[in-house]
């Protein structure tokens, strides 16, 4: 059968639900990558491109929160289904703050899946042809382009940044006004089996408040807390 609606990532632990979503999705006319872990999960999601995650959270190696949050980090347009036993208010509110488009309890009911998949991809689709105005941030008189991986800084410059200054910048915009810890930086921006020394974080904060801020050295957007971590205010 041709697979033409659509490619897939699903990631679940479970391996009768796994094969038996694999086979469903498949008949429904997509090509579908099945994996059992959260590490397999961010590798075939470096690897190739999909058009919808579906995404359990209880996941072995590395949580699907984790994983959501990772994938979020370069990509924030795919769509993420959250697939997941954890079925009280706060679990739904915390994957869809993390980065999940929709969230399903198990049990589930197979029809309505299939359907959520189908408008996801759909919706994805409608808005993939326009410009994501949020690929532009300002703080003041500068602007962060995200797409472009660019930056206008303090002083009217023009700056091409790296893809780490970039992933960093946006993890501390994601999170505005919330202390982000040293490790949690470290985990998502430079990978959970690279952990390089908090100077690297330091040194990324130093020159973020040389580009964005009117007085380095009294920030006010760029900030330290002294033995927790960082956070961007806004």
């Amino acid at each position: 059968m041709k697979k033409d609606k659509g490619e897939i990532l699903l990631v679940e632990d479970e391996e009768s639900l796994r094969e038996a979503l694999k086979l469903n999705l498949e008949m429904e006319g997509y090509a579908v990558v099945s994996v059992d872990d959260g590490k397999k999960a961010i590798k075939a999601f470096k690897e190739e491109y999909f058009d919808c995650i579906i995404l359990d959270i209880m996941l072995p190696e590395l949580d699907g929160i984790f994983v959501c949050e990772t994938i979020r980090l370069q990509n924030d347009k795919i769509p993420i289904l959250f697939l997941s036993a954890k079925n009280t208010g706060a679990d739904r509110v915390l994957g869809l703050r993390k980065g999940g488009d929709d969230y399903m309890t198990k049990p589930f009911n197979l029809e309505e899946l299939l359907i959520r998949v189908e408008k996801l991809i759909a919706k994805n689709k409608k808005i993939d042809h326009i410009k994501d105005e949020l690929s532009i941030f300002e703080i003041g008189p500068c602007k962060i382009d995200f797409q472009a991986q660019s930056c206008v800084d303090i002083h009217g410059n023009t700056i091409a940044l790296t893809k780490k200054e970039i992933q960093f910048l946006k993890l501390l915009i994601d999170n505005k006004n919330e202390v982000i810890s040293r490790e949690h930086i470290l985990k998502m921006v430079w990978g959970y089996n690279v952990f390089p020394t908090t100077r690297t974080i330091d040194n990324f904060i130093m020159i973020y408040r040389k580009y964005f801020e009117l007085d380095p050295r009294n920030p006010v957007h760029f900030l330290s807390v002294r033995g927790v971590g960082y956070k961007f205010v806004m």
